[in-house]
């Protein structure tokens, strides 16, 4: 029973890292070097790293910067596409290290997993952001990003509590992802394609004109029914 708790809670870390690289990474590492460090979890060896005093203050410090970009309209989509770069690798490292030092098969299987939830998570987050971006209040940028903190850190909370919940929250998400990012795309789409013909960048579709009707022939008097 110890052994199949263990494994859940093993899975549910290795999920749990990828998904909320995708969405704050550095509070990620924030949450588990702070957790680590004063003996509220344990943490496997190849993650015991973020216990360092040092990664917690860098952590730390990239946090509070993320936090204020995070709340820009405009800075918060440059910031995002940027982090493309950072996210998704890291969440797949992450996920590896949270398999422990085991066999090489698997941990590149963990880092797959990982690599991948953090990827749907950061284009989701993304993909909302750039459409939030598109109203000229910044309510709504401020709503998403604490709102997002909050879910990352109950996430973690979960993660390590309930790790069964979790892991059914996350196929919920995954279910998710797959329903709503190809129409988060698609309207992303149209709104840069109606940014490009406001700019003249684009060329707004010509309607098909119809051939006026030729007028009637007509016909000779010898032709014509009596």
């Amino acid at each position: 029973m110890d052994s199949y708790q263990e494994l859940i809670s093993v899975i549910a870390l290795t999920a749990g890292v990828g998904w909320a690289s995708g969405i704050n990474l550095y509070a990620l590492v924030l949450v588990l070097g702070i957790a680590g460090a004063t003996g509220n979890i344990q943490l496997p060896a190849e993650l015991a790293v973020v216990q360092s005093p040092m990664v917690i203050m860098a952590a730390g410090v990239m946090y509070v910067i993320e936090f204020i970009a995070d709340k820009v309209p405009g800075v918060d989509t440059g910031w995002d596409t940027l982090h493309t770069f950072i996210r998704i690798p890291a969440g797949a490292m992450l996920a590896a290290g949270a398999v422990g030092d085991v066999t090489p098969a698997l941990e590149i299987a963990a880092g797959l997993m990982g690599g991948t939830l953090a990827g749907a998570s950061h284009l989701t987050k993304a993909s909302t952001r750039a459409l939030i971006n598109t109203s000229p209040e910044p309510v709504s940028n401020w709503t998403a990003s604490i709102s997002e903190d909050l879910l990352v850190l109950g996430g973690l909370w979960t993660m390590f509590n309930h790790p069964v919940l979790f892991l059914c929250l996350m196929v919920l998400f995954i279910a998710l992802v797959i329903w709503l990012l190809p129409k988060l795309w698609r309207l992303i789409k149209r709104i840069f394609v109606k940014i490009g013909q406001w700019l003249g960048m684009v060329e707004k579709p010509v309607a098909p004109t119809v051939p006026d009707a030729e007028p009637p022939v007509a016909l000779p008097p010898e032709e014509r029914s009596p």
